[in-house]
């Protein structure tokens, strides 16, 4: 119980039975804590206590105050105990944010496993092609590939990723397999778009080396699964995470196109709002799900 509010002082006045078993309990003179009562009385406007040199007795007001008083430095103690065990122990609510593909394929699973072992979570995956903003929708989890968006956000790295160039066998055996990052002007280019953005701009990395380039195709989607089907389908060339594109490179479906190139600013971070103290829920929540990510890696791309 804290003293340092007048609810805290005044209960443990009254348990203590007079003022100076009260003052030697806060380290006070009797008559600091006979002046602090009477600023409590007169900012209330009445009378809490009569008193003597020997011992104090409630007024019915005083009385009252005493009841109210002591219940809510007891909800207090409550709340500030669960609070506390909380940083210990997971449990309430968690929302998590992330993309769609990568939510779906490695996020969901993850959710499933946690749920089992923690069952005092309740985890809300929340799916969206544009990242939320985390402050504002209290997202307290987020997924995101490259960079951190604000100096307010922390981040843990997940897993190491890149984005490859690929295409699939029938498509390169049709119009031929590009030589060089110039050659993607001669070829149909499959183009993610992201509200008003359009992708069509691909930076690209060779050793120390960058390079950007325009392409340009006739199917453009804000869906990364369509697009992927698409290069799946033999319409196109597309850069792609070498999460999502791994199991089809090695099973022969995809090929990865100017290998020696990559967008290498593309791993894979957990984010949260900065604080001083994580709960219990997210940092065991990010442990889990950066040991799973790790156990289960498919489609890393040698």
């Amino acid at each position: 119980m804290s003293v340092d509010s007048d609810l805290g002082f005044f209960v443990l006045l009254v348990r203590k039975g007079n003022l100076s078993a009260a003052a030697q309990e806060l380290n006070l003179s009797p008559p600091a804590v006979s002046k602090r009562l009477a600023k409590l009385e007169d900012r209330l406007g009445v009378r809490l206590l009569n008193r003597t040199t020997r011992r104090i007795s409630l007024t019915s007001e005083g009385d009252a105050y005493f009841q109210s008083a002591e219940q809510i430095m007891r909800q207090i103690d409550d709340l500030e105990q669960r609070v506390s065990h909380a940083s210990e122990t997971p449990a309430g609510l968690l929302r998590v944010n992330a993309t769609f593909g990568f939510g779906r394929e490695y996020v969901a699973p993850v959710v499933s496993e946690f749920s089992h072992l923690y069952p005092e979570v309740e985890v809300q995956l929340l799916l969206t092609d544009i990242p939320m903003n985390m402050v504002e929708e209290g997202i307290d989890l987020g997924i995101r590939f490259g960079g951190l968006p604000n100096s307010r956000i922390r981040a843990r790295k997940l897993q190491g990723n890149r984005r490859f160039l690929c295409a699939a066998p029938s498509y390169l055996k049709r119009y031929g397999t590009p030589r060089s990052l110039s050659d993607l002007v001669n070829h149909n280019c499959i183009i993610l778009r992201q509200d008003k953005d359009v992708h069509d701009l691909w930076k690209l990395q060779r050793g120390q080396h960058s390079e950007t380039v325009k392409v340009h195709g006739t199917l453009s989607s804000n869906d990364g699964e369509i697009a992927l089907r698409w290069v799946l389908d033999g319409h196109g060339i597309m850069m792609r995470s070498e999460w999502d594109i791994g199991r089809h490179v090695e099973a022969d479906r995809l090929r990865l196109v100017l290998p020696q190139y990559a967008h290498v600013d593309a791993d894979i971070y957990a984010v949260y709002p900065e604080r001083h103290n994580l709960s219990a829920k997210v940092r065991i929540f990010i442990d889990f799900l950066h040991r799973n990510l790790r156990e289960n890696a498919t489609g890393r791309i040698a």
